[in-house]
């Protein structure tokens, strides 16, 4: 049986390679994973087997960010994480007849170092940033290796960007996490608006997001006291517990009351707002929400690839800080709205409040917000059914004789 290592670095990225990696192994292919950042749960939860020991550090794989975040993962011992696990990766590439990169320079380096057949879904770059990509070394000189079967980006400008560059065909065959929110999932309960809050899932910044959302609808109770109120719907992760979320919003001033053991079991109360919290149902909020507010990174993309206007919350870090949300704003385009403002100051919870109030009306009445939403979903984003094309040209790539 034809052997395929996945190696990728980051949450969003772990997702994407399980969705290919299900694929794969459907089509016969023996199918492990050795993940950079964090447990590898998406492999866990696709059947997947994660190689060696993992680890999860508090800054989610993004203190290269600041300066604070590069001490952190310096004294958290991150550095040396990462050489173990290139060690690990250049012991058992070998035994695999084909590497497959989901991420960044840094598993692309990796890739190139231990000398393996390489394909890459380079899913962490995109030409929308500033119009022509500029690869950070050594990662144009890797990708020009002929080691590396063939490359495919997250968007069709980044294809004939990066086919221009690198003198070699870069294909654009759709992104898997898409497919991941398009499979129809039972809605939620009806209501005439819903506004889902998307805090992220990395801890502990998914905590201080958390409180600042909360800080924001009350600002948005107290200026639309007259206005029928949305549902507020919460998408939380299960790192954050109903211990931890009792904890956090009770000394935010807020109520917190366990109603059952079902997915919608929980709400945080205060005054006349009411926030359900939903676990394990993520894609239903997502599907079921008119507006998103996002404090997330794939989270935010599955969004828009859904044609939802999502509007950002600029947070602390060390992910969703105001320079990643701008740059978020160009990677995913105009239907991504933000108000001016620092983070934590009342301006910019009463911007945010106002620009809430005008999507959740517009995403009724303006047909051109619609179209915009539909168009860059598909521009920015790509169909449903990137991971089975992704899946179909690495099956290309091998050799016939290598197939079980």
């Amino acid at each position: 049986m034809t052997r395929l290592l996945i190696l990728s670095n980051g949450h969003g990225e772990d997702l994407s390679g399980a969705l290919i990696g299900r694929v794969l192994k459907k089509r016969g292919y023996f199918v492990d994973a050795i993940p950079l950042v964090g447990k590898g749960q998406a492999y866990l939860e696709a059947g997947i087997q994660v190689l060696g020991n993992t680890r999860e550090f508090s800054t989610g794989g993004l203190g290269y960010t600041t300066l604070r975040g590069r001490l952190t993962e310096l004294f958290q011992g991150q550095l040396f994480y990462l050489l173990v696990r290139f060690w690990q990766l250049l012991v058992v590439v070998k035994r695999y007849d084909l590497l497959i990169v989901v991420g960044d320079v840094v598993p692309v380096t990796a890739a190139w170092l231990s000398g393996a057949k390489v394909v890459t879904y380079l899913v962490a770059y995109s030409s929308h940033y500033e119009g022509k990509l500029k690869l950070p070394w050594p990662c144009a000189y890797c990708l020009s290796s002929r080691r590396f079967q063939a490359i495919y980006s997250r968007d069709q400008l980044t294809a004939q960007d990066l086919s221009t560059q690198l003198c070699r065909s870069v294909f654009f065959l759709g992104n898997p996490f898409v497919d991941y929110v398009l499979v129809p999932y039972p809605g939620l309960p009806s209501c005439d608006k819903r506004l889902g809050l998307l805090p992220g899932s990395r801890r502990p910044e998914v905590e201080s997001n958390l409180l600042l959302i909360l800080r924001l609808l009350e600002v948005f109770i107290e200026h639309h006291s007259t206005l029928p109120l949305p549902s507020f719907d919460l998408a939380l992760v299960s790192a954050v517990d109903d211990i931890l979320l009792s904890e956090l919003s009770v000394n935010a001033g807020w109520q917190f009351k366990k109603k059952g053991s079902a997915s919608l079991s929980t709400e945080l109360v205060r005054g006349k707002c009411r926030i359900n919290v939903h676990r394990d149902s993520f894609v239903q909020v997502l599907q079921s929400s008119d507006v998103l507010l996002s404090m997330a990174g794939t989270a935010t993309e599955q969004a828009v690839a859904l044609s939802k206007p999502v509007i950002q919350l600029v947070g602390y870090g060390p992910q969703f800080t105001s320079t990643f949300a701008e740059a978020q704003r160009r990677l995913l385009g105009p239907t991504v709205f933000c108000a001016p403002g620092r983070v934590g100051e009342e301006k910019l919870f009463l911007e945010t409040a106002i620009l809430i109030s005008e999507l959740l009306l517009r995403s009724s009445k303006d047909a051109s917000l619609k179209r915009n939403c539909h168009l860059q979903a598909i521009s920015r984003l790509g169909v449903e059914g990137g991971a089975s094309r992704i899946s179909e040209a690495i099956d290309q790539c091998l050799a016939p004789s290598l197939k079980a």
